[in-house]
């Protein structure tokens, strides 16, 4: 060590007498005694590493107070999707109504009757808290929830097919997010994959002729993310139920996105939903509380009260059962239901399907002249149509006309300019998310509604720096 070194530690404070100046009393009430004496020592340690002259004790508390802002950040961010995907999967998809966010917030402050029937005093079940909504929203003679579809597949098949054959079309074996895969799943849960047919046209011979002493069931699964055209054929529910009844075999149906209502009702395309399979004859139909339904993250498993009964008893059942938040999130969604005319207004997911394209027009309008301002020349700013998806693997093929910004590089800009301009868009306060395409940075503006445009106006101008 040398002799500057030496001097250079013995301008430095020691660590008890920073924690007793004035300005470190508010990181301690914060963050605790014991978090500040650490923070406060790494900064030391770092000054010692690198000597220089005197340090005042308030730049050495400032830096510590830094650090454990930085250190207790929440790495879950809010933040603007503009992408136009409205049901984003890495985004959280569905946004919950208010009335939901009260009653998880309740149940996050109290105890709750999460398996206590109040009325007798004795343990309950916790599907009963949903149970009477989801029953006569969907038509079937009994539900559970689960913590995700995936997992209402898993537990579908490990209550009725270990070791027995599931027949399902090759057309249908789909891989969604994330890499899962329904032969994967099954052969996770022990069931035996049959696949029939091909991968364009399937027929009832190829279920009929299938059909064997270790058939556990015939299951459809919802083409989530693409559409097979042209020449094709994919039997449903009408004739494949027959099948099935004929030969005593159950039918089961992952439909995935799980509308809960007809959304031509609301001026969306039509999506088959759940009464109407359960009332084709499915025996079950498993779905997601987060998609279409626009609820919190869940599985529900609807149909047979025999099948039901069968897998709500399976080990599994307690490993994917959802806790208190989620049901807390889910009960008040559903009651939405109850008031249909009313429901494009209260459910957020519904309600930022159907904005008509007018208002994110005028949002585009009001916008623009502040945005070219703030990127200045080098960018040329337009508000142009666009065209939004539901996402998740909901209606795949269709689009909803919508409307936002284009921004596009004016001059030759070394690098990768998109790039770089995507990269101050996440970097702002509330990261604004939008996406790359066709040489142009797009920021569709449909799930940004009028009440957040003051806040979302002021963080841009960020911008500029």
């Amino acid at each position: 060590m040398t002799a500057l070194e030496s001097a250079g530690q013995r301008r430095l404070p020691a660590v008890h007498a920073l924690l007793v100046h004035a300005d470190c009393q508010p990181l301690i009430a914060q963050y605790g005694r014991e978090q500040t004496t650490h923070a406060v020592r790494a900064v030391l340690d770092a000054l010692r590493a690198a000597p220089a002259a005197d340090v005042a004790p308030c730049a050495i508390i400032e830096q510590a107070g830094a650090a454990m802002a930085r250190d207790n950040a929440s790495h879950m961010r809010p933040l603007y999707n503009l992408t136009g995907t409205v049901l984003h999967t890495n985004l959280g998809r569905a946004l919950l109504p208010d009335a939901a966010i009260a009653a998880v917030v309740d149940a996050l402050r109290w105890p709750m009757n999460l398996e206590w029937d109040i009325d007798t005093g004795k343990r309950g079940d916790r599907d009963s808290l949903v149970e009477e909504q989801l029953l006569a929203l969907t038509g079937a003679e009994a539900v559970t929830v689960v913590n995700n579809n995936a997992a209402a597949v898993l537990l579908l098949l490990a209550t009725l097919a270990t070791n027995k054959e599931v027949i399902v079309s090759r057309g249908e074996l789909v891989e969604i997010g994330g890499a899962f895969r329904i032969p994967d799943i099954m052969s996770r849960a022990g069931a035996i994959l049959k696949e029939v047919g091909s991968t364009n046209r399937t027929h009832l011979h190829d279920y009929g002729n299938a059909i064997g002493a270790d058939t556990a069931m015939l299951m459809k699964v919802h083409c989530s993310n693409y559409a097979i055209t042209g020449f094709t054929k994919a039997i449903e529910l009408d004739e494949l139920v027959p099948l099935a009844r004929a030969r005593g075999i159950p039918v089961a149906v992952d439909l995935g996105s799980g509308t809960l209502v007809d959304l031509e009702r609301y001026g969306l395309p039509h999506e088959t939903t759940v009464r109407e399979t359960i009332a084709a004859g499915a025996d079950l139909v498993t779905f997601s509380g987060d998609k279409l339904l626009g609820g919190p993250q869940c599985g529900i498993i609807a149909g047979r009260a025999d099948l039901v009964a069968a897998i709500k008893k399976h080990p599994l059942k307690r490993a994917l059962r959802v806790g208190k938040l989620t049901l807390a999130a889910l009960e008040p969604v559903l009651n939405l239901y109850r008031a249909p005319d009313l429901l494009a207004e209260r459910l957020t997911t519904l309600r930022l399907l159907t904005r008509p394209a007018g208002e994110m027009q005028a949002l585009a309008a009001t916008l623009l002249p502040q945005l070219q301002a703030l990127l200045g020349a080098d960018w040329s700013v337009t508000a142009e149509p666009m065209a939004s998806q539901i996402g998740s693997g909901a209606l795949p093929m269709n689009v909803l006309p919508s409307y936002g910004l284009a921004m596009r590089a004016a001059n030759r800009q070394r690098g990768n300019p998109l790039g770089r301009l995507e990269q101050r868009l996440r970097a702002l306060p509330r990261p604004v998310i939008g996406r790359v395409q066709d040489d142009a940075l797009w920021l569709d503006l449909r799930c940004l509604e009028a009440p957040h445009l003051a806040d979302f106006s002021a963080q841009l101008e960020q911008l500029s720096a």
